[in-house]
């Protein structure tokens, strides 16, 4: 670009209220309101609080984190008292919960407990909160997480299913749901029993009929347990507890749940079948799988057609996966002899219900984890999980967000700032109307594709990429839904390279095809804007523009320019900062043949005025250069 080019140029290059676009689909209106900055669920304080649990070696995890961080507090105004008494996260529980659980809660945060709140008063308190805790009985749905505005940094499901929640929305909008899922396993498996036993042997009706001065010995004879078979529908946690009880009681145990792992189920004796192969020889069919879309009333007239007649069910999981008014069909026409439920579609059910009032149902109150020990195990393992992720930890009982086990995000700790940095700066240097679409990151590392998992990675180039050119707030939950909704595709490639197998990267490399550029030494002969970075002592560096080397520090603010390789440019470009009272932090140059042509990288501490900008772009030797914000 010529020296006259460049100076019609600043003002562009200046202005980054307008920065290029991202393109956007049909549906990328929607943003999320949910920022991991400070209090919240920060990914690279995820990988700090990971390092600090797992330490990596030297200590560079933490280090180039807690570097970083305070670089970029360091313009920021300080106030000591503010900073040492910053507020405490605000915790809602909306239904009850062990005290044990509220205890710890207690120790963390300011905790509010307001129970049988309707849909409206959750939606008109739900802003003052960073996290909810619920049970079964509060729907969290898109309103609730519409009406925190971007509060809401956590919800807990004190149980194990989820379907009260409405986890779309809560991706969309950046906020962590997690569960409590092994507390109550036991509890649960343990009512399906008493209830499998209890319907066998008409416990509760013969009950209810000796209460009201009746003696029914020949009316309430049972069937025996032992030869019969049990399907089990869905072979989780729940289920293989069940099957493992079942198989104690002499019966024989079948189960369907298209994720079981084959080893587990012979290991505990158990046969997997198909769907119709369970449900058309089962004497009993006890139901444990979560309520979806593909299970919503699974179970209904066409399903019931398919059973042995005489067959009885017990279903603790969830009310939904029954068609109720098919069941009763069933019962008044003797497919299903008996049916044994702790769970309805609408809890509670009507009075007058007639699945409730028939003669050959048994009912209790979802009572599932209703012991003593469970409520407290599932309050406790709650509480820890939602302190866990305000603290800025990803709890491994999180549902919507990609498991990263601590030990790898204490070892991919200093990446995560240079990742973000590379995204911002690519986007920066994109231009065009027609808006970024494609994005490839090129991993170099010693290490197996297999071994090197990069979600993590890929989260912070997405949130580098998209929030400096739109309203969203990008994290861990919802990076990719994010990227999907805006149009961008990422795609991913591992480079083996000759470097130490205890670094898990050696470089990152992000492209960005089918766009124009504001800094033409960036394009590669491809067309694609380059640039790769390296982590250094724990800090992260710009390593190379373009087909350049280069050796800068990722902090501040960065100057590219491409000049004429000849003496002077240095003092020049210096003397013009110098007199704005714009502060050099370091310079860096690379050249590709002596006297032709050289890339010059300069940080700064301040951001440059426009005039400054010109008096750049008019020295003769400069072709281009553009001016970055990191």
């Amino acid at each position: 670009m010529a020296a006259t080019s460049i100076s019609s140029a600043t003002n562009k290059l200046t202005d980054r209220s307008r920065p290029l676009p991202l393109h956007t689909t049909a549906a990328g209106s929607s943003a999320a309101r949910l920022s991991f900055a400070n209090s919240s669920i920060s990914i690279q304080k995820l990988a700090i609080s990971a390092a600090s649990r797992n330490p990596a070696p030297r200590g560079s995890a933490v280090s180039a984190l807690k570097t970083a961080r305070e670089s970029e507090q360091a313009s920021k105004p300080r106030n000591s008292d503010s900073a040492e008494k910053s507020p405490k996260p605000t915790v809602l529980v909306s239904e009850k919960l062990g005290e044990a659980g509220l205890d710890l809660l207690r120790s963390y945060g300011d905790v509010e407990c307001l129970y049988d709140l309707s849909p409206e008063d959750l939606c008109a308190r739900i802003g003052e909160f960073d996290a909810l805790i619920v049970r079964s009985g509060t729907k969290v749905t898109r309103q609730v997480f519409e009406a925190a505005k971007g509060k809401l940094k956590v919800v807990g499901r004190a149980g194990v299913g989820i379907d009260n929640v409405d986890l779309q929305a809560a991706t969309e909008f950046g906020c962590l749901v997690v569960n409590a899922p092994t507390a109550n396993t036991i509890a649960a498996a343990e009512h399906g029993i008493a209830l499998l036993a209890g319907m066998a042997r008409n416990v509760a009706q013969a009950d209810a009929s000796m209460k009201a001065g009746q003696w029914q010995r020949t009316k309430y004879v049972g069937v025996s347990l032992v030869g019969k078979t049990l399907a089990i529908m869905g072979f989780g946690k729940v289920g293989s507890e069940v099957a493992r009880r079942a198989k104690g009681l002499g019966m024989h145990v079948i189960a369907h749940d298209p994720y079981a792992p084959a080893d587990r189920a012979r290991a505990l004796g158990v046969e997997l079948v198909s769907f119709d192969q369970a449900i058309s020889t089962a004497d009993f069919v006890s139901l444990h799988m979560p309520l979806t879309p593909t299970t919503n009333k699974i179970f209904n007239d066409a399903t019931f057609a398919k059973m042995k007649k005489g067959v009885r069910i017990i279903n603790v999981a969830r009310g939904g996966v029954i068609d109720e008014d098919a069941l009763v069909r069933a019962l008044d026409e003797g497919i299903v002899a008996q049916a044994a439920l702790d769970v309805f579609t609408k809890e509670p059910p009507s009075k007058d219900s007639k699945l409730v009032q028939h003669e050959n149902v048994t009912v209790t109150p979802h009572l599932g984890a209703s012991t003593k020990e469970a409520q407290e195990g599932v309050a406790v393992e709650i509480a820890e999980a939602v302190v866990g992720a305000l603290r800025g930890e990803l709890s491994a009982t999180a549902v919507n967000a990609p498991m990263v086990p601590p030990e790898v995000m204490s070892e991919l700790a200093p990446y995560v700032t240079l990742a973000e940095k590379l995204g911002r700066l690519a986007v920066q240097l994109a231009a065009g109307g027609s808006g970024i679409q494609s994005v490839k990151v090129v991993y170099g590392s010693s290490r197996d594709s297999d071994s090197l998992d990069t979600r993590l990675i890929r989260a912070m180039i997405v949130k580098g990429i998209i929030e400096p050119i739109s309203d969203a707030h990008i994290n861990l939950v919802n990076a990719d839904f994010i990227a999907k909704q805006k149009g961008l595709r990422i795609s991913e490639e591992k480079v083996a390279v000759d470097s130490s197998p205890d670094s898990p990267i050696d470089s990152i490399q992000v492209q960005i095809s089918n766009v124009g550029s504001k800094f033409e030494s960036a394009l590669l002969e491809n067309g694609n804007i380059s640039i790769e970075g390296r982590v250094k002592d724990g800090m992260p560096h710009l390593t190379r523009v373009g087909a350049f080397s280069v050796d800068v520090s990722l902090e501040g603010n960065l100057f590219l320019c491409c000049q004429v390789d000849q003496p002077g440019m240095i003092g020049t470009v210096g003397n013009i900062l110098g007199e704005s009272n714009v502060n050099v932090s370091f310079m860096s140059v690379s050249r590709t043949v002596k006297r032709v042509k050289a890339i010059m990288a300069i940080g700064v501490d301040e951001a440059p005025d426009k005039e400054t900008l010109k008096k750049i772009g008019e020295v003769p030797a400069i072709e281009e250069f553009v001016f970055l914000d990191l």
